[in-house]
């Protein structure tokens, strides 16, 4: 999200009177590679860049292919094979990723309120709490005449749809499998045919929005957690029934800060899938009076800092407790990684929360059976 922000502020920058620009979007990646669909870089005719498409090895490549592109004023599908060898060195790439990354590079057209970077644009432009998961739809290779690449469908969160796609069977099908990608949360490319037995290949990008982390308790170990959290993205929030304890030169990277009778945090506050809450406040019947009202709300992570003994404490006094309710809550909170000063804790919390959300296990890599990034 945090990249996303960036190439949307790069855009906002361009003189487009002097200068012009186009989007490179990796769109499908067969095998291994650094990036995975989804990553993109915004590019200018004088060769800057912002974002990234790969490690660093086809940025290059890419630009030049770019400044075609904008010339001849259509989008355009490229394909780099870093499995052949020989193709890999000629474009100076000598990773040996062995993978196929079909990147989509578009020229950026100011007039044209369907282009990505303004979909994108549009979609940072909510406040937090009003953004919910939407999909884009982008044809990036066709052989059929009646489909061109560059064609897209935006389908919003409230099932409106934005429709430049020209063929009506292939707009019905992609409408058709829309809400089990975006419920699914993953982005993915998918074939499609169609009647006339012409396939079309189209990059389904979801948009979801960054986790909200909700911090119960500002305190001296919550330093850490905003700053780190800031740097990958999240929207963070600080919660306390104390205004004194809500200082923002101590927490210059907070999102908002609110005061909030602690009595009354489950109707004052919204919490969405993607909300992860933490109970930080070392204060037994704050967090307490906390947790009770959080295992009521729709939000899948709970994290309380403190031993399993204290936890126990409060499950025998809030009582009736589902087993779904308890396995909302993670204590001791974070991954067992050595943890002992609190950047190190902040690491450890941020890293189990990503994990959750990533339905991930959060284990060494190397002992990972299977692939790294998950493949269609």
């Amino acid at each position: 999200m945090k990249e996303l922000e960036k190439i949307v502020a790069t855009y906002d920058q361009i003189n487009f009177s002097e200068r012009k620009a186009a989007l490179a979007t990796v769109v499908s990646v067969q095998g291994s590679s650094y990036r995975r669909a989804g990553a993109r870089m915004i590019m200018t005719d004088d060769g800057q860049w912002t974002g990234a498409i790969s490690g660093g090895c086809l940025e290059g490549d890419a630009l030049r292919q770019a400044r075609k592109i904008i010339a001849e004023g259509k989008p355009k599908l490229v394909r780099y094979d870093t499995t052949d060898d020989q193709s890999a060195t000629s474009l100076g790439v000598g990773l040996g990723c062995n993978g196929i990354i079909d990147v989509l590079i578009e020229p950026v057209n100011q007039e044209d309120n369907l282009h990505h970077i303004h979909i994108l644009k549009s979609f940072l432009g909510k406040p937090r709490t009003e953004q919910e998961t939407e999909l884009i739809a982008t044809v990036y290779a066709s052989e059929t005449a009646e489909v061109e690449i560059g064609e897209r469908l935006f389908q919003r969160a409230d099932k409106q749809t934005l429709n430049f796609i020209r063929n009506k069977e292939l707009a019905d099908k992609i409408l058709r499998v829309a809400p089990q990608v975006m419920s699914e949360g993953k982005s993915q490319s998918m074939s499609f045919s169609l009647s006339d037995k012409k396939s079309v290949e189209v990059f389904l990008e979801v948009l979801k929005p960054a986790i909200h982390l909700i911090i119960f308790g500002p305190g001296y170990d919550s330093i850490p957690l905003v700053k780190l959290a800031h740097e990958v993205g999240w929207y963070v929030t600080l919660v306390d029934d104390r205004t004194a304890n809500l200082q923002p030169e101590r927490f210059p990277n907070a999102n908002q800060m609110l005061e909030i009778p602690r009595e009354e945090v489950g109707q004052k506050l919204s919490f969405g899938e993607l909300t992860a809450a933490i109970l930080i406040s070392h204060s037994y019947k704050f967090d307490l009076a906390i947790l009770k009202q959080l295992i009521h709300q729709p939000i899948s992570y709970i994290g309380m800092l403190g031993p399993r003994k204290r936890f126990d404490k409060m499950l025998a006094e809030i009582g009736n407790m589902t087993e779904e309710q308890i396995s909302k809550v993670h204590n001791p909170i974070g991954l067992d990684i050595g943890a002992e000063t609190p950047e190190e804790i902040a690491l450890a919390i941020l890293a189990e929360i990503q994990a959750h959300f990533a339905k991930r296990e959060g284990g060494f890599l190397k002992k990972r059976i299977g692939t790294i990034h998950e493949r269609n």
